[in-house]
């Protein structure tokens, strides 16, 4: 009876670096600055927290819709078929264009007559966030590469690459359910943090709020611009 309780001790111990290695991958997705923190943001700083919480979870629903979809390899058809990828881009840079000119509309009444003019809502932030991510070709593209990796059975030896840590001491396990558990672990942070950091930073810093929007607005319409450019 020890005995295996010992061995599942262990069992779960080296699960551990699979776990933090999972957290580390959603972290890396959902941290570098781009339309979805700008979408977050925005929401987060016109709406509060609750708002850019659930604009985060719309970008993590696309993320599980690829994953589903990179198990059925339906998402290879976008990246092997130029006309479709090509349609996605546009769409995507329309509907970052659409979204930045929202944003400072709100930015502007937002100044003119104050927080309380900006209307709640949660599930439009999700909405919002949602419909970007699903015609962004690049998140499509990661879960091609980077996520198929992740999906793979294998194992891979983290400490191989630093050399003062002993071996197997951080062995991760690609294709296991703990993995994509901490990725979306991962995830969960960020759009559970970054949001609270927003409306923290509005809390301390008078009309941050409109800021925060115009500088969204910038991002989104950047991105949709270069998107346009790309499709065209």
């Amino acid at each position: 009876m020890h005995h295996s309780l010992g061995l599942l001790q262990l069992g779960a111990l080296s699960l551990v670096p699979t776990a933090l290695g999972g957290v580390l991958f959603g972290l890396a997705l959902a941290a570098p600055p781009g339309p979805m923190n700008a979408v977050i943001a925005e929401e987060s700083a016109l709406r509060g927290w609750r708002a850019g919480f659930f604009a985060g979870l719309g970008a993590m629903t696309a993320d599980a819709c690829f994953l589903v979809l990179a198990v059925l390899g339906a998402a290879t058809v976008i990246t092997e078929t130029p006309g479709v990828r090509r349609i996605m881009v546009g769409a995507g840079g329309l509907l970052m264009l659409w979204f930045a000119y929202g944003a400072v509309r709100e930015a502007n009444t937002a100044v003119t007559e104050g927080d309380s003019s900006v209307t709640s809502g949660d599930s439009r932030g999700f909405r919002k966030a949602l419909v970007l991510a699903l015609t962004n070709p690049y998140q499509v593209a990661f879960w091609l590469t980077v996520g198929v990796g992740l999906l793979e059975p294998g194992v891979v030896d983290v400490a191989s690459y630093v050399p003062a840590v002993g071996t197997d001491a951080l062995t991760v396990q690609t294709g296991h359910p703990v993995l994509l558990g901490g990725f979306f672990g991962g995830i969960g942070l960020w759009i559970t943090g970054f949001p609270a950091a927003i409306v923290a930073a509005r809390a301390r810093i008078e009309r941050l709020a409109p800021l925060i929007a115009w500088v969204s607005a910038a991002v989104l319409a950047g991105t949709g611009v270069l998107f346009l450019l790309r499709a065209l």
